[in-house]
């Protein structure tokens, strides 16, 4: 059985009137988790440099 982290955080960005309709992230020494809150055990779970990347990407405008 794999055992969920606890620190789950949802984007600021997300607002109190979104309910359940944003997306989750938390944090282990190895790797990030990444959840939609309205489906909770569904986890995608990756390393740092990928995910710095993607937001890099979308920052930058590339995608």
């Amino acid at each position: 059985m794999t055992t969920l982290p606890d620190n789950w955080q949802k984007s600021s960005y997300s607002g109190p009137d979104d309910g359940n309709a944003c997306i989750e992230l938390a944090y282990s020494q190895a790797a990030l988790h990444l959840r939609e809150s309205d489906c909770p055990f569904t986890v995608l779970t990756t390393s740092v440099t990928p995910v710095h990347n993607l937001l890099r990407a979308i920052r930058d405008g590339d995608l």
